[in-house]
């Protein structure tokens, strides 16, 4: 649906959306970021998506229907081929008691659509509108789920007997093994993994998918068809296809409803055969920013001013899969403007930043972090992201950066904020420089998200709230009073229920603010809107330290790293296990899965 600029601001002034000063600023910015203006009205949250449907469509006299996709009868669906229904945007929904046919378009005012519809259907049809994220939602039910998908196509292959005999046949494009591979990859990106794991085992080949962080089995594969799967991928990653005794990494990319995918390929010999692991990278998503992240309050306060500074370290430290590279993207992506030279070192490059210098670490031609980075200095940059901080010699160019005039952006693996300052102790990088260079030091998990569609609350008894002051040493953080304080703070911050009022999103505390009258769950057996899991989607929980005066002398007195600890919780840090409390408190998470990433701290 692409609605016409002049009626969008009319929309947008009528329902007083927007004044006229703000929409010419809009305009404005539409143009810079060469984006329409119904695309950024809807990207900065001025209109949903879904109301600004209805608004067009009582404009053009077509009734707005809102799809349940999972409701949709397969036979209805059907009446319409799946080829015809993408190239129009529409689909056949419902056929009522009279059977006239109920077709659900994205654009009615499309008048060669509708003709073609007509003559496919015939004339008893009946012409809705509905929103382009239901209607895409609705075009994927065309496909059954993955299980039934790949024994379709699995059906038909007849040309692999075993792992070890591989024919040409078998890895042409229109293959079974190729419409295989593609089903394994196109359902990984709809269920929203961010790794698909292909494992041989002694019977069968097993494929798992990483959703929202947690590993999930979806189909096991004949063991015959191994060796074709992977020559397969091999093929798509340009590595070598003869290659089975050494590991091997390789790219390639896909686009899927219009959308960019990167897949990055690494392959391993095991003990049955040779695994694969794809990481699944969307080149096409937006950064999000701070607060859609999750950082609010003082956290977000000190990291939007540490990154605006002239030089510096900013470092971010959490273990494989915290999100680190995702919050240094936001960084780098909020940064990025043309009179800065943002150049980074990376292994390997995750994210494309458009306008930035991205260099990938390649050992066997010399190009290691260390290499890289004295590179980098000679290319007068502005502001440098170096992948990770792994030796001493890393560690010294990072901090001789910040001291000469540079913003340098690195990661750590240490369990939390306080531990990443002796570490560069241990690399041997003297106290005086670390003091003196780093601004703010980020530590980082993600939690799952608790489904909007189904999650409930529920009064917690007298045996969960200690058990709950218990878990999160409430005793020493002051009490469930402090956390009542935070947790309005969240809620001024933006952290809280979407679509919710700030009276609606409060928790609930009694009055004497000395318990908790409400907490959140995921719904037993979920819904369909979250796979039936509960959880949709992750957000972070964080901790920052600000290298106060305080900090400095203490890292300058080689003091610990508890003590070191304790120092910034008393200047107001807010560590992971309490920011993640508070967002358990409003709805985003529930207490267990806070209690599952940090039960190491």
């Amino acid at each position: 649906m692409r609605v016409d600029d002049s009626l969008l601001e009319k929309f947008l002034i009528n329902g007083k959306k927007t004044t006229k000063d703000k929409l010419t600023e809009l305009r404005k910015q539409a143009k810079d970021d060469k984006k329409s203006l119904q695309e950024l009205a809807i990207q900065t949250n001025l209109i949903s998506e879904k109301d600004l449907t209805k608004l067009y469509a009582d404009e053009i006299e077509v009734p707005f229907v809102e799809l349940s996709p999972q409701e949709i009868k397969h036979d209805t669906l059907q009446l319409l081929p799946e080829r015809i229904a993408r190239q129009y945007g529409a689909i056949v929904f419902d056929i009522d008691k009279k059977g006239i046919k109920q077709v659900a378009m994205d654009d009615p005012d499309d008048i060669q659509a509708l003709n073609f519809l007509h003559k496919e259907l015939g004339s008893n049809i009946k012409i809705h509108i509905a929103t382009s994220s239901q209607l895409q939602a609705a075009l994927d039910q065309y496909r059954d789920n993955i299980s039934s998908e790949l024994t379709k196509v699995i059906a038909d292959e007849t040309g692999v007997e075993d792992a070890g005999e591989v024919d040409e046949k078998d890895l042409a494009e229109d293959s079974p093994i190729a419409q295989t591979v593609n089903i394994i990859i196109e359902y990984g990106i709809k269920a929203g993994a961010s790794d698909i794991h292909i494992e041989p085992r002694e019977n069968d080949v097993v494929v798992r998918y990483r959703i929202d962080g947690l590993l999930r089995e979806a189909n096991k594969l004949p063991r015959k068809l191994l060796g074709a799967l992977i020559s397969r991928i091999k093929i798509l990653s340009k590595l070598k296809i003869d290659e089975h005794r050494a590991p091997q990494d390789g790219r390639f990319k896909v686009n899927v409803n219009g959308q960019v995918y990167a897949l990055r390929v690494s392959t391993l010999p095991i003990l049955d055969g040779e695994k694969v692991a794809i990481r699944l990278l969307n080149e096409s998503s937006k950064p999000s920013s701070f607060t859609e992240l999750g950082f609010w309050g003082n956290a977000l306060d000190d990291l939007q001013h540490a990154i605006v500074q002239p030089h510096g370290m900013v470092l971010v430290t959490g273990p494989t899969g915290s999100g680190k590279s995702t919050t240094l993207f936001s960084v780098l992506s909020s940064l990025n403007t043309p009179n800065v030279n943002i150049s980074t070192i990376e292994d390997p490059i995750e994210y494309h930043v458009v306008g930035a210098n991205q260099t990938q670490v390649n050992t066997l031609a010399g190009m290691t972090f260390g290499s890289g980075l004295r590179a980098l200095l000679r290319q007068d940059p502005n502001i440098i992201m170096v992948g990770e901080i792994r030796d001493k010699e890393t560690a010294d160019l990072g901090v001789q950066a910040a001291l000469t005039g540079h913003l340098v952006f690195s990661t750590l693996h240490t369990n939390n904020a306080a531990t990443c300052l002796p570490r560069l102790l241990d690399m041997g990088v003297e106290p005086f420089l670390i003091a003196s260079t780093v601004r703010v030091v980020i530590a980082q998990r993600l939690v799952r998200r608790l489904c909007s569609e189904c999650r409930e609350s529920f009064a917690p008894d007298s045996t969960s709230l200690k058990q709950l002051e218990k878990s999160f040493n409430l005793a020493a953080n002051g009490g469930f009073k402090r956390i009542h304080q935070l947790e309005t703070a969240a809620l001024e911050g933006g952290i809280g229920l979407a679509g919710e009022s700030a009276k609606n999103a409060a928790s609930k505390l009694s009055s004497t603010d000395s318990t908790i009258a409400q907490l959140w769950r995921p719904h037993d057996g979920g819904c369909e809107n979250c796979n039936h899991s509960g959880y949709k989607g992750r957000i972070g929980i964080y901790e920052i330290l600000n290298n106060s005066a305080t900090v400095q002398k203490m890292i300058v007195g080689n003091n610990t790293s508890e003590d070191i600890q304790k120092a910034a919780i008393s200047e107001g840090m807010i560590t992971m296990h309490l920011d993640g409390l508070v967002k358990a408190l409003r709805g985003e998470t529930s207490v267990e899965e806070v209690l599952r990433v940090t039960s190491e701290e």
